[in-house]
């Protein structure tokens, strides 16, 4: 029960916020900077017509979750993000988690973007890949590949990412697939406000021995608020985390935007905050 108020406080917390910062009942777009992370388990790739820098500090609670996006226990993650020229993103974060039973452990990955359809204006469609390396919380390596689509209009947003990792380590799937889909709709201003769903091993749908103990789901409100004539940016993400298929092997401590430890189905609630580095 106390974890339906924690999320229930988050979420009238930001509305609150966004109240406070540009009022209800206005029907023109505020929009005066793109955000530079709307969502928070899909990535999305910078244009020639935002190309800032930015800072983003975001913390999660979780339980019986596991990853940068839902660590059991309390995360706290450091990012930075920054468009390079060229239709080029760089994405790169840094975590630390502690977890619930105890100890610290931590993970990174960095990212290069690129977008090969659109990206020379904000509006519109655009499709990228990536490809990037990382370090999980159980400290396996692994290297991976993005593929991002999106379409951004004024009073509302489409993103879906495909990510395909492989990890180093005997233990894992020769490929492991995670996939996520986003949309929120301008409320008022510069708040939108919709819903983000992230399937992770999804193979599981298929091979009765998915390394990870099977595929997994979230499905959450997703909120997102740029309050006018400032360099911050607000977002806010959560919801549970479950098995839809399973298997008989004992899951890893993959990195992962969601993740589950043992065959429990648990939650994830995340928000983070973004400093644009240029005004």
């Amino acid at each position: 029960m106390k974890n339906k108020y924690l999320i229930t406080a988050l979420l009238v917390g930001l509305s609150t916020f966004a109240k406070a910062q540009i009022g209800f009942g206005g029907s023109t777009p505020v929009y005066s900077a793109a955000s530079p992370q709307p969502f928070l388990f899909s990535v999305n790739t910078l244009t020639a017509s935002t190309p800032f820098w930015s800072v983003n500090y975001s913390g999660s609670y979780g339980e019986r979750v596991a990853g940068p996006f839902g660590f059991d226990g309390v995360d706290q993650q450091l990012a930075v993000k920054g468009y390079m020229g060229n239709r080029f993103t760089l994405y790169g974060n840094a975590a630390i988690g502690f977890g619930r039973s105890g100890g610290v452990t931590s993970a990174q990955q960095i990212e290069v973007l690129r977008d090969v359809f659109g990206g020379k204006q904000l509006f519109g469609p655009r499709l990228g890949i990536s490809l990037g390396a990382g370090r999980d919380w159980s400290n396996v390596k692994s290297i991976f590949s993005r593929v991002t689509a999106s379409f951004d209009k004024a009073s509302w947003r489409v993103i879906g990412n495909a990510r395909f990792e492989k990890a180093f380590s005997s233990k894992r799937d020769d490929i492991d697939l995670i996939s996520s889909v986003g949309f929120q709709h301008r409320l008022t201003g510069n708040f939108y406000a919709g819903i983000e769903a992230v399937g992770e091993d999804l193979e599981g749908f298929w091979e009765a021995d998915e390394a990870e103990g099977g595929a997994k789901l979230l499905v959450g409100p997703s909120l997102n608020l740029i309050p006018s004539n400032s360099r911050l940016a607000f977002s806010l993400c959560g919801g549970p985390v479950f098995y839809a298929t399973h298997s008989n092997v004992i899951p890893s401590e993959a990195i992962r935007d969601v993740g589950t430890i043992g065959a429990q189905n648990g939650f994830t609630v995340r928000a983070s905050v973004s400093f644009n580095l240029h005004q």
